[in-house]
């Protein structure tokens, strides 16, 4: 039986969420082991489109419940990744929070649902990955608070309800 590869040094952005998509799938129908996934997903990571391909995934899609249960053997794989592991998840609970504060002005509960769920589940990663550097990450992002923003270049700053939004949810990370 011919081992199962992908060209890691290659994929782009779409090919990653399209590859994590199928890898959760086999994992949630039985056909892939924790284990294999989680070695899978650690090569994947490897590189900047593939992180982000992965946990764009892994994060927004409803129907992927792989970062809900976080298995040991996956858990182990993003320790050892590290710090792009760390940032990529900081983020998006930062972006995810401050989406939260948009979304219920503008009153769409479906979009504010989406976002709040893809913020508890980098609120639960990053309570099982090293300690250390998730405070190290956590306190540089309080600090920069102020210049960072809702867009690319961070133009659109966050405004002093979605900082505090922010705050509070990061600070939810130590319960």
């Amino acid at each position: 039986m011919k081992k199962k590869t992908i060209n890691s040094k290659g994929v782009s952005f779409t090919q990653a969420i399209n590859i994590s998509e199928k890898w959760c799938k086999e994992w949630e129908e039985g056909i892939l082991s924790e284990e294999v996934l989680a070695d899978r997903i650690a090569e994947l990571i490897k590189t900047k489109n593939g992180l982000r391909g992965f946990f764009a995934y892994a994060l927004s899609d409803r129907n992927c419940c792989l970062l809900d249960k976080l298995p040991f053997s996956l858990v182990f794989k993003l320790i050892e990744n590290g710090k792009d592991v760390v940032e990529i998840i900081v983020k998006n609970l930062i972006m995810s929070s401050a989406q939260i504060i948009f979304h219920q002005r503008e009153n769409n509960t479906e979009y504010k649902q989406i976002s709040e769920n893809i913020a508890d589940r980098c609120k639960g990663i990053l309570q099982v990955l090293e300690t250390k550097l998730v405070t190290n990450t956590v306190n540089k992002i309080i600090k920069d608070l102020d210049n960072l923003g809702n867009s690319f270049d961070n133009s659109t700053k966050y405004d002093d309800q979605q900082k505090e939004f922010i705050r509070q949810q990061i600070f939810d990370i130590a319960k």
